[in-house]
């Protein structure tokens, strides 16, 4: 925010001084590639797709990946990290037992301490972090590597301020690295124009880094604070984070910490080592940038004012009208402006006639056969796909697909395609026949319907 650049997290002040995590990301946007591997492949069309992906794909991908050197605390704790990362659908419980006397202990190096302090905190941190990043999966990279800067230097937290703020100071600083050395997440209406017809041959750009869904159980449906403007599930409404990313990492960071967590302006500037006037100047841009982007009325406001079970009916309505290939159910939910995009595939459609024709040469012409699963993600009603070769085969992971609702109809449809974007979810990356004995294996958040909170 001042003019000066601002330091890396291995420049603080000492209170917040706490060290690069070993390990770092990588400045290239590898790591957001990877996951979208093999996309343009799959997707091309629905009949080649259905050949080439791997019904087998481990349900839990990246478990354990931090290693096991576990000799240092850190590195003990990275694992105690990663191995929550694909558990987000649950709410993280501060472990029993948690007292004032944890933190001395955790600064003379009892890591058990030290998770006991950050359990309560972390599924807020986390979510933080997606904001800041757009991914959930960078976001669980970030914030292990936050809690392992945290944790290296909490011997030099003085206590000048709570150990929340200490926490999302080195948090926001961390994600400021990533969007620094990585640049900010697309959706593909951020791209280029819409196409009036069904696209059949694209391909995945590799050089874009793409916005994805977020599993949103366990987040609650009020302000972080007494002085946050927005909830903590709107705030994480895909208008809304896509916005964020139109945005400096320094306004970006500035918007979240006052109006979704409460910080004062003040506490900002120390927090981000500015000045409170550069806090106030970047906070206007970014208010004037979010307004253009995001609509009046949040998907949490239309969902309460429809009626849960309204939404469930929609939901239903909208998947049921694919699984069957009925183009005329499909149009009656739709708004006349609806758009269908499809990251990481570059093309997007908009309007009914556009919607329909991809709607009816894709999904329910060259895709023999489709299963789902209610889900919840973003704060939207959500639906996860599974595509299959015929009705009594195994159906595997497609996409997790966003709704975005206007009064009762369906104004954006946004298709996160690939199976990596299931596990977070709890979800399968396939399920067997026959359909009904799956569902047994899907932990009780995803077989609920979508439930307005």
């Amino acid at each position: 925010m001042s003019g000066r650049s601002r330091p890396s997290a291995a420049e603080q002040s000492d209170e917040v001084a706490v060290g690069v995590g070993e390990g770092g990301d990588p400045a290239d946007g590898s790591l957001s590639r990877l996951h979208d591997a093999g996309a343009a492949e799959r997707l091309r069309a629905c009949e080649c797709a259905v050949d080439v992906i791997d019904p087998e794909i481990d349900d839990n991908p990246g478990v354990g990946a931090v290693g096991t050197g576990l000799a240092d605390p850190a590195r003990r704790l990275a694992v105690h990290v990663a191995d929550e990362r694909v558990g987000l659908v649950e709410n993280v419980a501060a472990p029993e037992g948690a007292d004032d006397a944890d933190l001395p202990r955790a600064r003379v190096g009892d890591d058990a301490a030290f998770t006991r302090l950050v359990a309560p905190l972390r599924r807020e941190l986390h979510a933080h972090c997606y904001r800041m990043l757009g991914s959930t999966h960078d976001a669980a990279d970030a914030l292990q590597d936050a809690l392992l800067r945290a944790w290296r230097g909490l011997a030099r937290f003085e206590g000048r301020s709570s150990l929340r703020t200490w926490l999302y100071t080195v948090a926001t600083r961390t994600c400021l690295d990533v969007v620094e050395a990585r640049g900010k997440r697309a959706l593909p209406v951020d791209l280029g124009p819409s196409s009036d017809r069904a696209v059949l041959d694209g391909n995945a750009p590799a050089d874009v880094a793409w916005l994805g869904p977020y599993p949103d159980a366990g987040l609650a449906d009020r302000p972080a604070g007494p002085d946050a403007r927005y909830e903590q599930r709107e705030a994480i409404e895909l208008a809304f984070v896509a916005a964020l990313q139109h945005l400096p990492g320094n306004q970006r960071a500035a918007l979240l910490l006052f109006e979704v967590l409460g910080f004062s302006a003040a506490e900002i500037a120390t927090m981000m080592d500015t000045s409170t006037t550069s806090v106030n100047s970047a906070l206007a841009r970014a208010r004037k940038i979010v307004a253009e982007k995001v609509p009046s009325r949040t998907q949490q406001q239309t969902l309460r004012q429809i009626g849960d079970a309204r939404v469930r009916e929609i939901v239903t309505r909208y998947a049921t009208a694919l699984e069957r290939g009925d183009a005329d159910a499909l149009v009656a939910l739709l708004t006349q402006d609806v758009t269908w995009s499809m990251p990481p595939l570059p093309h997007w459609y908009h309007g009914l006639e556009a919607v329909t024709d991809f709607a009816v040469q894709v999904p329910m012409t060259r895709c023999p056969s489709w299963r789902h699963l209610v889900a919840s993600a973003n704060g939207q009603p959500t639906v996860a796909f599974y595509v299959g070769n015929d009705d009594a085969g195994p159906h595997v992971a497609w996409s997790i697909t966003v709704l975005t609702l206007r009064g009762e109809h369906i104004a954006e449809i946004t298709s996160f395609l690939g199976p990596d974007h299931f596990a977070p979810f709890g979800l399968p990356t396939s399920l067997p026949r026959p359909f009904a004995h799956a569902v047994e294996h899907v932990s009780s958040f995803v077989t609920e319907p979508f439930r307005v909170r």
